[in-house]
């Protein structure tokens, strides 16, 4: 541990005061205030990628093995989906809400607030997630029947669902611990934290799936079970951390005003940024419903091409992940120049980047589409998708961009309804008019055409944020 001294001169001795590191401020400890810009970025986004990696691998590796028990098991899985997209967005939003406000206090150099408050955010999360687990897994049958689940697929989705709503509250204080670390810009820490849990499933799915060796044949409820024990092994690292070896957290008194005022503050954020999180999901089901209207084989690579966009933007994803933090604890210290050039930066690098990306697509996309499946329609209607849709990741990875700086600027509403409007405003009434006028390709060229088109004016937007202004927020919420 290394020792500093200080020396306090009174008019009567010298006095030695011995200071341990764990004194000071958790202020700029990554360099987010001080190093060059794009330096701490990569440094940062790195390890996030990683992280997305895995938690995209988790989903793989739980949809392969399973699939192995046949197409009722699949079915039952994919069944589940929608419920555990709900939880996870909950953790995406309180995890927002922890992100930007604890930047906010760190940057600002409010270290033990920033304690008390990740603390009772941590508190509220567990607090809520147990209760909607809880009434979750009283109602998991006729919830699933309302979704549309037959006779013979509910027992398998209540021996899964059972389990996984036992370990969701884990998971979800995982997600939101995870998002304090990184706003210290410690990235590093929670991808390695979610590369071992990734691991540990990997290894117990086929052993408690299938009852390999000693274990039991738990079948779908084993995938589950091997998912929970995972994060429980993930959570205690991730506690490890936060509380013995990094002190984020402090444990403070019960106190009904700050536990209010705090909930309050984290609320602001986190309610917008979960319904944001949803809106994707929404307005994918309704384009899906309108492909269906005119060939089931053009859902079929509508799916196909989602996952594939997933892939595609793996790099913004990441990105975002760290620039929150980076804006967020500068706004707090101050430096609303830095903030405002790192948002250029990477608004200029992910157009570049996902420009890059597209062009081996040009001359890739039928040998990609083939790789999914067999029937000529549906590569057909998969080529299209990869021949056009990618086109416009660069300016669909400002949009993300922008969207979630402006939860940094504490401007969740804003960022709400940009969404909003790029969807239910632009996308879905273009979509419905390139249907009408062009069938399944009109319908797909209505999707770029909107992403290019709230990418110019998100960049206009990030590009005309005066420094006054973004001062008077930073004063505001400081």
């Amino acid at each position: 541990m290394t020792l500093i001294y200080k020396y306090r001169i009174n008019p009567d001795r010298i006095r030695l005061r011995v200071k341990t590191r764990q004194d000071f401020p958790m202020r700029d400890r990554h360099g987010l205030l001080t190093q060059p810009i794009g330096r701490v970025l990569l440094n940062m986004s790195l390890p996030n990628l990683i992280g997305i990696l895995t938690i995209l691998g988790f989903s793989l590796v739980d949809t392969f093995f399973i699939s192995q028990l046949g197409t009722e098991a699949l079915a039952a899985i994919s069944f589940t989906f929608p419920v555990t997209l709900i939880i996870s967005s909950i953790a995406i939003g309180i995890g927002a809400g922890v992100s930007t406000n604890l930047g906010r206090l760190i940057g600002s150099g409010h270290a033990d607030k920033a304690k008390v408050f990740l603390h009772d955010a941590l508190l509220l999360t567990f607090l809520l997630t147990a209760f909607i687990s809880a009434f979750g897994s009283l109602f998991i049958d006729p919830l699933f029947s309302l979704l549309g689940a037959n006779q013979s697929s509910l027992p398998l989705i209540h021996d899964y669902m059972f389990t996984w709503y036992l370990g969701a509250p884990l998971l979800v204080l995982l997600m939101v611990g995870n998002q304090g670390l990184r706003a210290t810009g410690d990235t590093r820490s929670p991808a390695k934290i979610m590369m071992l849990a990734a691991l540990i499933n990997l290894i117990l799915d086929p052993l408690l799936i299938f009852g390999i060796g000693p274990f039991p044949r738990l079948e779908i409820q084993g995938a589950a079970i091997a998912t929970v024990i995972s994060w429980v092994v993930a959570l205690s690292l991730s506690t490890h951390l936060l509380i013995f070896k990094r002190h984020l957290v402090e444990f403070a008194e019960f106190n009904v005003v700050r536990l209010r005022c705090n909930w309050k503050q984290l609320a602001h954020i986190a309610q917008p940024a979960a319904l944001m999180n949803l809106l994707n999901p929404v307005a994918n089901a309704m384009i899906m419903a309108m492909l269906a209207r005119i060939d089931h084989s053009a859902v079929a690579a509508f799916g196909a091409g989602t996952r594939l966009e997933s892939v595609m933007l793996i790099a913004v994803m990441a990105l975002s992940s760290s620039l929150v933090p980076f804006v967020a604890q500068n706004l707090g210290a101050g430096q609303t120049t830095r903030a405002r050039d790192a948002l250029l930066l990477s608004l200029k690098f992910v157009l570049i980047l996902q420009t890059l990306l597209y062009l081996p697509l040009i001359f890739a996309a039928e040998p990609l589409a083939r790789l999914f499946s067999n029937d000529p329609q549906v590569i057909e209607w998969l080529s299209f998708y990869i021949l056009v849709l990618p086109a416009a990741y660069g300016p669909l990875g400002i949009v993300i961009l922008v969207a979630t700086s402006l939860n940094a600027y504490h401007r969740p509403m804003s960022s709400l309804i940009l969404n909003i409007c790029r969807l239910f405003l632009i996308m879905l009434p273009l979509a419905a008019l390139g249907s009408y006028l062009g069938g399944v390709k009109g319908l797909l060229l209505a999707l770029p055409v909107t992403n290019t088109l709230m990418g110019i004016a998100c960049y206009i937007l990030a590009r005309r944020i005066s420094e006054p202004e973004l001062a008077a927020v930073t004063q505001e919420e400081n």
